[in-house]
């Protein structure tokens, strides 16, 4: 019996590397005989460069950076084979750096995620794939640009700062500083959101509220991103309303696609991809994933749906084990999950879950095998042989 784990992490309280320990162990208690084989995996958030690098081989390199509010911090980020970059913007540009009360995406920069693509170029990368969730801003990718040489300039020719509230000054975009290297580069974008840059859809309505803005904040933002965008169209030909992604990460989407020409790939996707996962799948007899919340949202990129799908390809029966489950859970099981689990076994608040999710999560687990070894043990006693 080959089992193979591939979960996502329980932000807050188990990574993917953790629930892999757990589910060998339970398995190992269940089915002492098994063979076990673990794989960190993301969608292109929170763990996505240990997944990739892991997978790889690969490297951790730690660069200087400036975080949201443009303080100076350390980001980490991969690299494969000398030349191939993953960076996750949020290690930069995320939410998580930036305190509650001081969060506002009026103030807050991408620099740092161009800080990220400047070092990797640095280290020798020509091909830089970027994942875009997790962030803390809302200034069109505008940051990211300045630091890769770009001047976005006021009325009056003074080069902005490039955060939220500048969307709005911006009267010139001027390209001729920007690195040379960029055109040798080939870059790749993780990003599962739909988003168009304006309109009840765009950058500033769907996501500027979760980063910290007021009701007036956003609508200033959505004023400065029309603006934003119908100066691109100008300048560049491009309708960034027509680009599926552009308002994904506050407008950072719109920016890689214009100014780089980097390639939208969905996140879950290009990280099965890169590590290798069908290699390992095709001679499991069992997949394990899941995630901390499944809810209706599961379905829209996120690991269990893309780990589902391709066991399902190969014909490999694939259980999930979550931290709970929400409402719309059941959709995961069009998407090659044949059930659900979930680690709470008792009345208990989120918090209590957080703080024991070990022992949790290691319960649930080998109820989940004592099922599957019932199942077996049931096919086993229908067999013809045993009548």
């Amino acid at each position: 019996m080959k089992f193979l784990f591939a979960s996502d992490s329980f932000k807050g309280s188990l990574t993917s590397r953790q629930t892999i320990e757990l589910l060998t162990k339970a398995a190992r208690q269940v089915f002492p005989d098994c063979e076990c084989v673990g794989m960190p995996v993301a969608d292109g958030g929170e763990g996505t460069v240990d997944a990739i690098v892991s997978a790889n081989e690969g490297k951790i390199r730690m660069a200087h950076v400036h975080d949201p509010l443009m303080k100076k911090i350390k980001a980490a980020y991969g690299i494969i084979d000398g030349n191939q970059a993953i960076i996750e913007m949020s290690a930069a540009s995320g939410l998580t750096l930036v305190p509650n009360n001081q969060r506002n995406p009026l103030f807050t920069t991408t620099f740092g995620t161009g800080e990220l693509i400047l070092d990797a170029m640095n280290q020798g990368c020509r091909d830089i794939t970027v994942a875009i969730g997790g962030s803390a801003t809302n200034d069109g990718g505008m940051g990211c640009m300045k630091a890769l040489g770009v001047k976005f300039l006021s009325a009056d020719g003074k080069e902005l700062s490039g955060v939220g509230a500048d969307l709005a000054s911006v009267s010139a975009i001027d390209t001729g500083c920007m690195d040379s290297r960029i055109k040798d580069c080939r870059f790749t974008v993780m990003c599962d959101v739909r988003n168009p840059l304006c309109g009840e859809n765009g950058a500033a309505r769907t996501f500027a509220r979760q980063k910290g803005a007021s009701d007036k904040d956003i609508e200033q933002l959505e004023a400065g991103m029309m603006h934003y965008r119908d100066l691109i169209k100008s300048l560049c030909s491009i309708d960034c309303d027509a680009i599926e992604g552009a308002g994904a990460a506050g407008g950072l989407g719109a920016a890689l696609q214009v100014f780089l020409q980097a390639d939208m790939q969905s996140g879950i996707e290009t990280v099965l991809r890169l590590i290798r996962f069908d290699q390992k799948l095709r001679d499991a007899d069992l997949v394990i994933t899941g995630e901390g919340c499944t809810d209706s949202q599961s379905v829209c990129g996120k690991v269990m749906q893309g780990v589902g799908m391709h066991a399902k390809q190969y014909g490999i029966p694939c259980l999930g084990l979550s931290g709970s489950l929400g409402a719309g859970a059941d959709k995961v099981l069009d998407y090659g999950i044949y059930s659900l689990y979930c680690i709470i076994s008792k009345p208990m608040t989120l918090s209590q879950a957080m703080r024991n999710a070990e022992k949790l999560y290691y319960d649930a687990a080998i109820r989940m095998f004592l099922t599957v070894k019932t199942g077996m043990e049931m096919t086993k006693a229908a067999s013809p042989n045993n009548r």
